[in-house]
């Protein structure tokens, strides 16, 4: 247990209201910057977009599944993934009793990854989710929406390996194929970045913009 400086409670409270105002300000800073986000322009997805699914092959207006709103997760599982991202595992891990209230609001949530499908399931079963899952793994969706990167550009732009921080090696061990060579850099794959891309009216092309 980390130890922890103990103090009389005169002072203590001056420094607990001075980090109040700190964390409020902090609010109103994430406030603004959700309400940016929000107005943000949309843009027109040209592309017929196809991707791998539990009961076939779907386009990304079939991916609304009858709603007119289509939020979608770009979760990090890759292509040599062995499970899923940890972090990502642990807010899908949340989703199922939110189901009910996002379809009442007429939007559909769906997980998009470019590990193939059969992988995907297979850890969705395990994990006992409900959330429609779709592999992007034959198309550029997840490129084109920069949700993915190619591993020459992640590489790029990538700190030194002791500069990155302990969630990434503790990650990669989670997720990549273990192997006694294996080192923490080696595993460094092009990975999902978690993001969400909304889409509105299926009828027509859909289109993509910021959520938050």
């Amino acid at each position: 247990m980390t130890d922890h400086n103990v103090v009389e409670r005169k002072e203590f409270d001056p420094a607990r209201e001075k980090l109040i105002e700190r964390e409020k300000e902090h609010t109103r800073k994430a406030d603004e910057l959700a309400r940016e986000r929000r107005e943000l322009r949309w843009v027109a997805i040209e592309k017929d977009y196809e991707f791998d699914a539990e009961g076939g092959t779907m386009t990304l207006a079939e991916l609304f599944d009858g709603r007119s709103q289509l939020l979608v997760y770009h979760f990090m599982f890759g292509p040599t993934y062995e499970a899923g991202c940890p972090t990502c595992s642990s807010m899908a891990d949340g989703m199922n009793g939110l189901l009910p209230h996002v379809h009442a609001r007429d939007l559909t949530v769906a997980f998009v990854s470019t590990a193939p499908i059969e992988k995907l399931q297979a850890y969705k079963q395990r994990m006992g989710w409900s959330v429609p899952w779709a592999s992007s793994a034959n198309s550029d969706f997840s490129f084109d929406v920069g949700a993915s990167n190619h591993v020459e550009r992640v590489r790029e732009h990538m700190p030194p390996e002791d500069q990155l921080p302990p969630i990434a090696a503790h990650n990669a061990l989670q997720a990549a194929p273990t192997s006694p060579s294996t080192s923490p850099s080696s595993r460094r794959r092009a990975r999902s970045r978690s993001s969400t891309v909304s889409s509105t009216r299926p009828t027509r092309r859909p289109s993509a913009g910021s959520s938050s």
